[in-house]
């Protein structure tokens, strides 16, 4: 075949074609609702992958029904037949030339492993808000190879979602991280460009749609901003918009030895996080410790718990899911009991998650001689940032939203301690969990009394 396929896709519009010109290692490219983002990702991997034999090209979507009805099922509309072919089992489409633009979605920290090693020149981000900033920075990674195509990573984004915080930091206010002893971990304002696009500059979707503005216009005054303007300080994005920098984290300091001291996990072979609160004389708690990581069994997770937990360390309770209570098929165990085996035991948690996210908010705008009633070590920084980035439920907007999944972890493991330290150690009066009363050993230790919900799967 010729060095350059001549292919006409349709008349790009002028914000487009800045799209398609860019040479930095980053472009983002949208803001507001309607601007052309999807076929312009489509069309220029497309491009890339007809006219640059060899290069490989990543497609990434949240969830996989949207890269199929967003990427794939148009794209395959759109491809010259003779010159590529689909393989439905691996996603991907591959040219005569060489070239391959594979099709992802993004499983959160489980699609790791399923990257990890893999090797693109080209990675595209549609609707880069719906993703984590750890996301971000490992699908970066993705970008190597020696086949001597320059690398860059294209981003789309609409204000709002999981992933607004980031987005926004380097696209809209180009606040860059610089100035660390370590220049490799810099952020250079020169790789970064974002191009603004509202549906005024998509004239092909005016002309076929018409009552499109009349429909963004209606939208709610946050959501018409956001999505008709492109307005990124519209929406802020997170369920906890109490939780402040300054005010709520602090460097770590030598915790005394007189606070009573706690922990709360929540457990999944997607994910096992781990939080260390203490509770000091006036009944702040301070989450100065935290830990997480994906694939452990139980027996690896409790002593991970307590190999971190240092010697001398005393431990009130520690606080779990109400699940972990739930008898396995297999073994007629309850993983409370595996815990308990391996030195670890658990005490059974709240299961209530919105009276829980709310006791997370109360606690954080609460104030106790002039500061918040809960505290975090700077060293917490997953955690401080997956409360950051959490979203409300769409349908529930009291609750946390479920997804994505890997933000919810350490948000849960915070949500039993909180939910459970109903009394704090200076209140230890009666009937709260520190007197010891209003509560029988087995319901405090165990999780209750065997009941007939011990007899269901």
């Amino acid at each position: 075949m010729s060095e350059v396929f001549e292919w006409n896709p349709g008349e790009a519009n002028p914000k487009q074609k800045l799209f398609f010109a860019s040479r930095k290692l980053y472009t983002g490219y949208g803001g507001a609702k309607g601007g052309g983002k999807t076929w312009a990702v489509r069309t220029k991997a497309l491009l890339g992958a007809y006219n640059y034999p060899g290069i490989r090209i990543l497609i990434m979507r949240r969830t996989y029904p949207e890269l199929q009805s967003n990427h794939i099922e148009p794209m395959l509309k759109m491809v010259e037949p003779e010159l590529a072919s689909y393989n439905g089992s691996l996603h991907s489409l591959y040219f005569v030339n060489g070239s391959l633009i594979h099709f992802g979605h993004w499983a959160g920290e489980a699609s790791e492993l399923e990257y990890n090693g893999q090797e693109y020149d080209w990675v595209f981000l549609d609707e880069a808000t719906q993703f984590t900033w750890r996301a971000f920075q490992f699908l970066g990674g993705l970008l190597r190879g020696v086949n001597g195509f320059p690398k860059r990573m294209y981003v789309t984004c609409n204000p709002g979602g999981v992933g607004h915080r980031w987005v926004k930091r380097l696209f809209i206010d180009r606040d860059f991280i610089t100035g660390r002893e370590n220049p490799e971990e810099n952020e250079n304002p020169e790789d970064y460009v974002f191009i603004p696009a509202t549906v005024e500059d998509n004239t092909a979707l005016l002309k076929s749609s018409p009552g499109y503005l009349r429909m963004l216009s209606a939208m709610p005054e946050n959501l018409r901003r956001a999505y008709r303007y492109g307005d990124w300080d519209s929406l802020g994005g997170n369920y906890f918009p109490e939780l402040s920098e300054a005010a709520h984290v602090t460097e770590p300091f030598k915790i005394p030895a007189e606070w009573k001291r706690y922990r709360a996990f929540d457990y999944g072979l997607d994910m096992f996080a781990c939080g260390w609160f203490a509770v000091d004389e006036t009944g702040r708690s301070w989450m100065y410790r935290e830990y997480s990581k994906s694939g452990l069994i139980v027996q690896d997770a409790a002593r991970a718990m307590l190999e971190r937990t240092l010697p001398g360390e005393r431990i009130e309770a520690t606080f779990a899911p109400p699940d972990m209570w739930s008898r396995q098929k297999d073994t007629g165990r309850t993983m409370a009991e595996l815990f308990f085996g391996c030195g670890v035991p658990i005490v059974r948690a709240d299961s209530s998650r919105v009276q829980g996210h709310m006791m997370i908010k109360d606690l954080l705008a609460r104030r106790r001689d002039g500061r918040p009633s809960l505290l975090f070590f700077s060293s917490c920084r997953q955690t401080i940032d997956d409360l950051r980035d959490i979203q409300a439920d769409e349908n529930d907007p009291n609750d946390c939203a479920r997804e994505p999944h890997e933000v919810t972890h350490r948000v849960d493991a915070l949500r039993y301690y909180c939910v459970s330290r109903v009394l704090s150690a200076g209140e230890g009066g009666e009937g709260g969990r520190d007197s010891g009363e209003g509560e029988d050993y087995e319901s405090f230790m165990a999780g209750g009394g065997v009941t007939a919900s011990y007899l269901r799967f």
